[in-house]
């Protein structure tokens, strides 16, 4: 198994400079090598990032000499990434890549060749910067594949890539929980716990658009204006350290208390269709959620069971022996009460103990990376969508 452990840097001025050229050739030979694809491919010429890398290596002395300056592995590694991202576009599973921009998602990385990179206790070295301060040691014992360098906003962070050895253990806890989505409330547990959504994005709203608008007003190369973009930089990445901390707590007390977890295959793309809504469900982060649930629960050896699509958690009423049904709920109903048992529910804990019981009564369950097919009762034939494997585990930390 291969744990990446993503760690905050203590940088000094010409280290940041550094790691910002680094960053920026990078992102050129990413565009340089997506440019010469493009003209290779409608030339008819065969085209890989094997033959892109020779080719960039045979001019660069000539007419990029300023590549020279930074390690020879960071625009390389570019171009293998942009290799796997064309084999993820042609395989279906993302998009067509697209050229980068400077000042989005910064990175470089290198991989563990000789001499490449090494990590002694606080202390990453790479070549030609040499030593860096890590705010933290390396949590994993094992085998250093790579490391990415990135910054988010004025931070820079080293992400280690560990081969570990790793056995899932054997869960004891038999206990078994369903799991409702929403957007006031974060999580409704089957159990009756409740976790608050932290609405991130909502508390930061007004500073967020005061601050897009200082920065238009700014003149654009101006050092005023690249002190109000840094500023918003900064704010848009405490929301999502916010957002990400908040599901970090609740996945790993899912793992932690649970052997079973079953959660709903909703429809994101959908609901971020709805303008009423899209924003409210972009600061839940459903995504992220699934994605943190699908990896802690393959480390801890519990199940994660993903209900089908079309299963009517909301509607159906929890009470055992009863076959009551509430059909044509809007999202405005928080609560409602059963025609057959008079039972009055509350909207997210009746859907969460229908996807408790969702487990036992499904013909088959998925593992924690998705594959194999859940069928739902009463829908013969659907399959819930699987999730997209990780090339790895990413454990963030940002103290």
């Amino acid at each position: 198994m291969i744990i990446a452990h993503k760690i905050a840097l203590k940088l000094n001025v010409q280290q940041r400079i550094y790691c910002a050229r680094s960053a920026g050739t990078a992102r050129f030979a990413w565009n340089w090598a997506l440019n010469e694809w493009k003209q290779s491919y409608e030339a008819g010429e065969k085209v890989s990032e094997a033959g892109l890398r020779k080719r960039l290596n045979a001019i660069k002395r000539e007419q990029f000499p300023w590549m020279l300056d930074v390690t020879k592995v960071a625009p390389q590694q570019a171009i293998k990434n942009l290799g796997t991202a064309f084999t993820r576009f042609f395989t279906g599973k993302s998009k067509y890549p697209q050229p980068k921009r400077k000042g989005q998602h910064d990175s470089f990385r290198a991989d563990n060749g000789p001499g490449t990179f090494k990590v002694t206790g606080r202390r990453l070295k790479l070549p030609v910067v040499g030593t860096l301060k890590l705010r933290e040691e390396l949590r994993f014992t094992g085998k250093p594949m790579s490391v990415t360098i990135s910054r988010e906003a004025d931070r820079w962070f080293a992400s280690i890539a560990v081969e570990v050895e790793h056995t899932p253990p054997t869960s004891e806890n038999q206990a078994v929980c369903g799991v409702d989505l929403g957007i006031s409330r974060l999580a409704t547990i089957s159990d009756g716990t409740f976790y608050q959504a932290t609405h991130a994005l909502r508390r930061e709203i007004r500073k967020l658009r005061r601050g897009s608008r200082r920065l238009s007003r700014k003149q654009k190369g101006s050092k005023n204006r690249a002190k109000a973009k840094h500023r918003l930089a900064k704010l848009h990445a405490r929301i999502v350290h916010v957002r990400r901390d908040s599901l970090h707590k609740l996945t790993t007390d899912l793992t932690r208390r649970f052997s079973t977890v079953v959660i709903e295959d909703l429809n994101v793309k959908g609901m971020m269709a709805n303008r009423k809504l899209a924003r409210a469900v972009a600061d839940v982060g459903m995504y992220e959620f699934r994605r943190q649930l699908s990896y802690k629960a393959e480390m801890r050896g519990i199940r994660v069971v993903v209900a089908d699509r079309f299963f009517p958690s909301s509607q159906l009423c929890s009470t055992v022996g009863c076959e009551g049904r509430a059909a044509g709920l809007g999202l405005a109903v928080r609560s409602w009460t059963c025609s057959h048992c008079n039972t009055t529910h509350d909207r997210d804990l009746n859907a969460a103990k229908n996807l408790e019981r969702y487990s036992t009564v499904s013909s088959t369950g998925i593992n924690a990376c998705g594959a194999g097919s859940s069928v739902a009762p009463g829908q013969p034939g659907r399959r819930s969508l699987a999730l997209k494997q990780e090339s790895y585990i990413v454990i963030n930390d940002y103290i």
